[in-house]
Formats: C-alpha cells, sequence, structure tokens
C-alpha cells in the first residue's frame, strides 16, 4: 500500500471546487523552498573556535589526519599476545610467559615462537606476536598458559591506521559538528578548529494585543508565545539571537524595527502582521523597503508565510498562531539557515509509517498534523494523532513528536493506512 504522504506535486483530483482549500495566490511547498534556496547565499566569514565550543558549528575547512590512527598496532583486548601458526588456533600447547605489556609501557623484548606476554587493552602488540587470547579464554598455571577457545590469526588486535590513516579527509567541510566529531578532532591533537560565523538573526513580533509574560493582561490581550517559541529553535539552530521585542501595530515603528534588524543582522524574522487584515502595515512596508518573493504557501498551518529580502538581508514573516510558528519555521527558516550557516547536509528524515488514527484534511493544501510517534506491541513503528488540529493549540507541539504529512489533494487517512512521518524531536 502506497503511502499517504506528501507529495513534491499536486494531483489532480475529481473533488467539486467548492470542497477544496484552495487560495489562487499560494504557491506549493517545494516551489516555496526552491526560491528560498536559490535566494540563501552562504556565510563566508571564518573563525577559529576551541574544539570544546565546536559542538553546533559548521566547520569551514576539512579535517585532514596528519598521524596514523591508531599511531600503533595494540590489543583490544586484556590476555596474551603470542605468535598465530595460522588457520585456526585451537587447543594451543602450552605457552611461557615472558613479559608484560602495559598501555604505556610496552614490551621490548623479543617472543619466541612458544612464548607469549602479558597484555592489557591498548598496549603495544610485541613484535613477534599477532594474535590475542582473552584472558578469560585461557588457563594459566605459574608462567605457563593454555588457550581453551578457537583463534584466527590477527583476533583481537587494533592495527595502526585502522580508523584513520595520516592524509586521510576524516570531517569533511560544511560538516555540523557533532560530539564524534569533536571526539575525532581530539584524537588527531587538535586545539581549534575552523568554523563559519554562525547567522545573526533578528526577530520581533507584531501586535497591540501582545504582552509580555510577567505583564498583566486586559480583555484581548495575549501573551506573545511566539518570541520564545523563536528564540529557543532559533537556540537549536546555533544562531546568533537578537531580540527586538513587541512591535506595535505602527507603520513607522515597524518600518524603523525592520531597518534595524536589516542593520545587524543576516537574517529577519517576524511573526504575524503580513496577512490581509486592516493592519497589515508589514505588507506595505515590505514593498518599500525590500521585495517578497511569495506570500501564501499551500500548506496547513501555515499558509500566510512570505518570503523575500529588506536590503538585501533574508526575510521571514511568520503567521500569527502559534503552531503555525512551528510548522513554518521548521519547514522553511530552518532550511535557509542550514544554507546560510555553509552546512552542506540538508537532510531531513521522513519515515512511512502505519497510521492508528482517522484523519481528515480537505483537498487543496499539504497538511502537516501533529502526530506521535511510538512502537506498539508487535514492535511495528506507528503513529496516533495528538487529536484537534487548530493551528492556536500550541499544546499540541508539546505533546507531539512528528509531523504526519498529508499530499496536497488526499482527503485524510483511515486506522490501518500507511503514512510519511517527519520526526521534529529526538525519539529514545
Amino acid at each position: 500500500m502506497e503511502p499517504r504522504g506528501y507529495l513534491t506535486e499536486p494531483m489532480k483530483n475529481s473533488v467539486p471546487p467548492e470542497l477544496c482549500d484552495v487560495d489562487p495566490l499560494q504557491i506549493h511547498a517545494e516551489t516555496a523552498l526552491q526560491k528560498i534556496r536559490q535566494s540563501v547565499e552562504p556565510i563566508v566569514q571564518v573563525e577559529s573556535v576551541a574544539i570544546r565550543d565546536c559542538l553546533g558549528r559548521v566547520l569551514a575547512s576539512p579535517v585532514t589526519s596528519a598521524v596514523d590512527v591508531p599511531n600503533h598496532t595494540n590489543s583490544a583486548m586484556d590476555g596474551y599476545a603470542f605468535k598465530g601458526a595460522g588457520g585456526d588456533q585451537v587447543g594451543k600447547p602450552m605457552m611461557r610467559v615472558v613479559g608484560e605489556s602495559l598501555a604505556g609501557a610496552p614490551y621490548r623484548g623479543s617472543v619466541g615462537g612458544n612464548e607469549c606476554v602479558r597484555i592489557m587493552t591498548g598496549a603495544v602488540m610485541p613484535v613477534g606476536t599477532d594474535t590475542v587470547v582473552p584472558q578469560e579464554q585461557t588457563e594459566r598455571d605459574g608462567d605457563r598458559v593454555s588457550i581453551n577457545a578457537a583463534l584466527r590469526v590477527g583476533e583481537n588486535v587494533r592495527y595502526a591506521g585502522e580508523d584513520m590513516k595520516a592524509g586521510d579527509t576524516v570531517i569533511r567541510a560544511g560538516t555540523r559538528l557533532g560530539s564524534a566529531h569533536i571526539g575525532v578532532a581530539a584524537s588527531l591533537g587538535l586545539t581549534e578548529l575552523s568554523v563559519f560565523r554562525k547567522p545573526r538573526v533578528a526577530f520581533f513580533s507584531n501586535g497591540d494585543e501582545l504582552r509580555s509574560i510577567g505583564e498583566s493582561l486586559e480583555e484581548g490581550d495575549v501573551y506573545d508565545s511566539n518570541r520564545y517559541t523563536l528564540y529557543s529553535m532559533l537556540k537549536e539552530a546555533d544562531a546568533d539571537i537578537i531580540d527586538l521585542g513587541i512591535v506595535r501595530d505602527d507603520p513607522a515603528a515597524i518600518g524603523e524595527a525592520l531597518v534595524r534588524a536589516s542593520d545587524c543582522a543576516d537574517m529577519i524574522i517576524t511573526s504575524a502582521g503580513a496577512s490581509v487584515g486592516d493592519a497589515d502595515y508589514v505588507r506595505q512596508l515590505l514593498g518599500e523597503l525590500g521585495d517578497v518573493s511569495f506570500w501564501k504557501v499551500a500548506i496547513k498551518p501555515g499558509r500566510p508565510l512570505s518570503f523575500g529580502k529588506i536590503r538585501n538581508r533574508l526575510f521571514f514573516g511568520l503567521p500569527g498562531n502559534p503552531v503555525s510558528v512551528m510548522v513554518t519555521f521548521q519547514l522553511f527558516v530552518k532550511s535557509a539557515l542550514k544554507i546560510l550557516s555553509g552546512e552542506s547536509d540538508s537532510f531531513q528524515l521522513k519515515l512511512s509509517v502505519r497510521c492508528m488514527s482517522t484523519l481528515r484534511k480537505r483537498p487543496g493544501r499539504a497538511e502537516y498534523q501533529r502526530g506521535i510517534l511510538s512502537v506498539d506491541e508487535n514492535g511495528e513503528t506507528v503513529v496516533h494523532s495528538t487529536g484537534q488540529q487548530g493551528s492556536g493549540i500550541l499544546s499540541s507541539m508539546a505533546v507531539a513528536n512528528c509531523y504526519i504529512m498529508l499530499d496536497t489533494d488526499a482527503q485524510g487517512a483511515e486506522p490501518g493506512d500507511m503514512v510519511f512521518v517527519q520526526p521534529f524531536k529526538e525519539i529514545l
């Protein structure tokens, strides 16, 4: 069964137009992503950063190994090193222990054909030895040891250069550095790495009804949760963040905020104020200060998404509804930030899983419904809906760990159908 998932282009369908959720001004999500990607130029400024502070940064220059890692052939086990005779070593005759090789204190003597050396994990293999038998597979009597297991020549040995060879490129430029990359750099003795400067992102919320947390609410007022959500998502994206606060519905104030943001940031993000309402000052100002590539995208939630440039700075006008802010950020802004930061890999995980809920939608827009990925009693990965999918139900995002991706012309899904999902939280 084909998943009822997200398609890159809408299909023709026989649903009557009056039952479709269609706006002639909206563009398809893939078209929007293409326009965004074509507009973003990666940051070129580079800085050297101590490796302890490089987690999450994007590597500007490839890391090449100057040495073999490991730099010597060593034991992978605590046991006894000896010279294998070829083939399986079964019940090897009693060997005499002639010395000991410790990590940092190698055995310097020679090892004969019927001799062995007590060796510890990581210790240099003595000259004349090529195999290690774990100590639990031996019997020792004084200075004599016998093997009680079948071993192949070379077993339990780590060879010089087995991990990395001198001259190998071990981390590519454009890699977002994780803990394993930091460990690799440390294993090469590096103290600093060359990384791209972080993207600078300025953002503000627009609306007379918005209040900062800690303030009292009058009738009609709401707390500005979007700024805190955006701050957290930008922090997760490892951006340098410039919070310009709440800007009232006044053309002069909004224009001043946009100009100020363009003076200090690579990207500007606003939430609300970019729809078609009576107080739509942002749209007017964008026409004066820059250019807009698109105003609406055929997705739900998040249709009133605008993108363009203000004084040659990237601009995203996100919707005002809290869930729409998160969806549009994760689908569009995050993609732009990856390119801006110099990251070469923009892969987004998409899985085909069995849906366990009834899902409803109108054709005309691709939908990203909130879902919960889990493993059922049979060990199969499945997804359940979080329930109500209104764009103002922010609590559903706290419960969800994925989007259920329903294509433009889908009318929903039934329990048992296969659907595409896109995880947006780490799933342990």
